[in-house]
C-alpha cells in the first residue's frame, strides 16, 4: 500500500487529513495501463530498464519532460536520453550513417547510447535535447521498450534520482528518494546492469566516447572496427557531461524592467515591462506565472525570438525557486559574453 505524504510534497492539497499518498509501487505485469495514463497526462513514471532505473515522460509532451526536471530537484537544463521501441522508430528521430546502424543493430536492445544529428521535424522536445542539433538515443530491454511501443512515442528518461544521488537500481530506493514527488514507480526488480548506459557519439566515421557505462568500449570497437576516441569537445553532447550555454545570434538582457526601442520581449507572469508595447517581438513563457510551463517553452519561445530579427532579448525577472532556479541558470547562460560560452559552469 503506498504511504502518505507531508505537505511539504508537490502533490500535496489541502483536504481532511492534510495529507496525500505517496507513489505506488506496481510490479511489470500490473502497471502497464496505470504507466500509461500518466504519461498521455504529461506526468512522470519511474520505470526499470536493464541499466538503472528511469525517470520517464514523453519525450514530445514539454510539460511532462519539465516534470522530469522539477522532480530530480535543482534541475539543470543537460539534455536527456530519447528511448525508443525499435529502430524504425529511432531513425525517424536521428540520421544514421551506416556505422551508426551497424552499433544498433548489434547492442540495441541494450546499454548502449548513440548521439546522432536530429531529423527535422522529428517532434521531440527541445527541452530533450537542450536546443542541441544532435539527440541522444537509446533502445531499452523489457517493460521500457514495450510501454515505449504502447504509447506510440519516444520516453526521455534520465536516472531516477534526485540530482546528486546515487543511481537507483530498485524499486524500493526509487520510492524512498522520489516517492513524495512522483505517483508511480514500475517494479521490475533489481536492474541487470546497475549501470548507467555507454554513450558514443558517431561522426564522419569516427566514434567518441562521451561517457563509459554498461557495455565495454572493445566490444564496441569489434563491431565498427574503429577505435574508439577519447577527449571531450567543447561543450556538452550528452547526458552526464558539463552543461554548455544556449546561446542566441541576439544578446540576451536579463531582469528588464523597460524595454528599449528595437528588442524583443521574453515576457514572464501578468505584469509587463515599462514599454513593452514597443517591443520588437513578444513571447511569454506563462501568463499565469507557471514555472514548470515557463520552463517547457523556454528553449522555443527565445528560438522564435532570436528569428525575429531583434538585435537583443530583454528577459523580465523571473522567480528563482523551484524550476525557477533552472530557468535563470539557462538565461543567465544566453547572456554571458560569447567568448565564455564554452566555459564549465
Amino acid at each position: 500500500m503506498p504511504g502518505l505524504a507531508p505537505r511539504t510534497s508537490p502533490y500535496y492539497a489541502p483536504g481532511i487529513c492534510e495529507v496525500m499518498r505517496v507513489a505506488e509501487i506496481l510490479a511489470v505485469g500490473e502497471a502497464m495501463e496505470r504507466a500509461l495514463a500518466l504519461l498521455e497526462d504529461g506526468d512522470v513514471v519511474a520505470i526499470p530498464t536493464e541499466t538503472v532505473y528511469g525517470l520517464a515522460a514523453d519525450a514530445t509532451n514539454g510539460i511532462g519532460v519539465a516534470r522530469i526536471f522539477e522532480a530530480k530537484g535543482r534541475p539543470r537544463f543537460n539534455p536527456l536520453i530519447a528511448h525508443v521501441a525499435d529502430l524504425a522508430m529511432a531513425e525517424r528521430l536521428a540520421l544514421f550513417d551506416p556505422l551508426s546502424k551497424r552499433l544498433a543493430q548489434a547492442f540495441w536492445p541494450g546499454p548502449l547510447t548513440l548521439v546522432l544529428p536530429q531529423r527535422p521535424g522529428n517532434g521531440i522536445h527541445p527541452l530533450v535535447t537542450a536546443g542541441l542539433d544532435t539527440i541522444a538515443l537509446r533502445m531499452p530491454k523489457g517493460f521500457g521498450g514495450e510501454l515505449i511501443a504502447r504509447l506510440g512515442h519516444p520516453l526521455a528518461a534520465p536516472s531516477a534520482n534526485s540530482s546528486g544521488r546515487i543511481s537507483a537500481t530498485t524499486a524500493q530506493a526509487v520510492a524512498a528518494d522520489l516517492g513524495e514527488r512522483i505517483k508511480l514507480v514500475v517494479d521490475g526488480g533489481a536492474t541487470a546492469v546497475g549501470l548507467e548506459s555507454t554513450i558514443v557519439k558517431v561522426e564522419g566515421g569516427t566514434l567518441r566516447l562521451l561517457r563509459p557505462g554498461g557495455i565495454a568500449a572493445d566490444e564496441i570497437e569489434a563491431v565498427a572496427g574503429v577505435k574508439l576516441l577519447r577527449g571531450q569537445a567543447a561543450g556538452i553532447e550528452a547526458p552526464g557531461m558539463l552543461a554548455s550555454h544556449y546561446a542566441p545570434g541576439a544578446t540576451v538582457r536579463l531582469n528588464a524592467g523597460k524595454i528599449a526601442t528595437g528588442e524583443a520581449l521574453l515576457a514572464f507572469g501578468s505584469r509587463r515591462a515599462e514599454g513593452w508595447q514597443g517591443a520588437a517581438a513578444m513571447r511569454n513563457l506563462s501568463e499565469t506565472g507557471d514555472l514548470r510551463e515557463a520552463a517547457a517553452n523556454l528553449f522555443s519561445h527565445m528560438q522564435d525570438l532570436d528569428r525575429s530579427g531583434a538585435k537583443a532579448i530583454a528577459v523580465e525577472p523571473i522567480p528563482s525557486d523551484g524550476l525557477g532556479e533552472a530557468i535563470n541558470d539557462r538565461l543567465a547562460r544566453a547572456a554571458a559574453p560569447r567568448d565564455k560560452i564554452n566555459a564549465a559552469p
